[in-house]
């Protein structure tokens, strides 16, 4: 789910302040731990090849975030895209590849156990 923030409900606004929300943006029912990550991602990575070998070759970690800066577009199992950029917000549930279009800066929270599984398996991947 992708939505831009001139898309979320304004909720409040009082002079210096404007409070937008999105509800119901992913469940976290049962994950335990998230962290916080900052990426810093390059024109032209393609985390295909890094996610071989993981459940259906995707990574299967759901992720919250939003988009600092740049161009990304996410493919999941079934061929289906979402292009993100600066300023938008996102949700990607489980089974997903990431193409970066654009340099981007992005901010997400993910599962601490699932999440540090796929990066370790990226870091393994690169080692190779």
């Amino acid at each position: 789910m992708r939505i831009a923030k001139e898309d979320i409900d304004v909720k409040m606004e009082i002079p210096g302040a404007v409070i937008r929300q999105q509800t119901e943006f992913g469940d976290a029912t049962g994950l335990g731990k998230i962290s916080g990550e900052y990426f810093s991602l390059s024109a032209g990575v393609d985390t295909t090849p890094l996610f071989q070998g993981l459940d259906g070759d995707l990574c299967q970690c759901p992720h919250w975030g939003f988009i600092l800066s740049g161009h990304l577009t996410t493919t999941d199992a079934n061929g289906s895209q979402e292009t993100v950029k600066a300023n938008d917000l996102f949700y990607w549930p489980p089974g997903h590849n990431v193409m970066v279009h654009e340099d981007a800066e992005i901010v997400m929270f993910s599962p601490q156990q699932q999440h540090s599984h796929v990066i370790n398996h990226m870091i393994e991947k690169v080692k190779i």
